[in-house]
């Protein structure tokens, strides 16, 4: 046996347990796309961009318009804000091509 001293390698007898660090990620905000109602805007006008713009099918489209016509408000769909903000200004646009007074705006929901 040898009589020298012994060296301690913590490196080598260690044990450890690597962690990593996740960021937290916050879901984004959402935003509610509506539609109102106006007296001007023809019915079956609406019905099509809720169908184009918001791919709702032809008796979920009637739905909403319904209920635009009603109650003065309804909504088409629920988006991250780019996503509304686009929707928003397509149908705006689309509108005020075919020289309809509909509005369409954006809520934080």
């Amino acid at each position: 046996m040898s009589k020298e001293p012994r060296r301690s390698d913590d490196a080598d007898n260690e044990i450890g347990v690597i962690t990593k660090t996740r960021p937290k990620t916050k879901r984004p905000n959402l935003y509610r796309v509506l539609l109102l109602n106006d007296d001007y805007t023809p019915m079956e006008f609406v019905v099509h961009v809720v169908e184009r713009f918001f791919n709702k099918n032809r008796e979920e489209a009637t739905q909403i318009m319904l209920h635009v016509h009603q109650h003065g408000v309804g909504e088409c769909g629920v988006f991250t804000y780019e996503v509304a903000e686009t929707k928003v200004t397509q149908v705006m646009d689309f509108a005020r091509k075919h020289q309809h007074p509909l509005q369409c705006v954006m809520e934080r929901k």
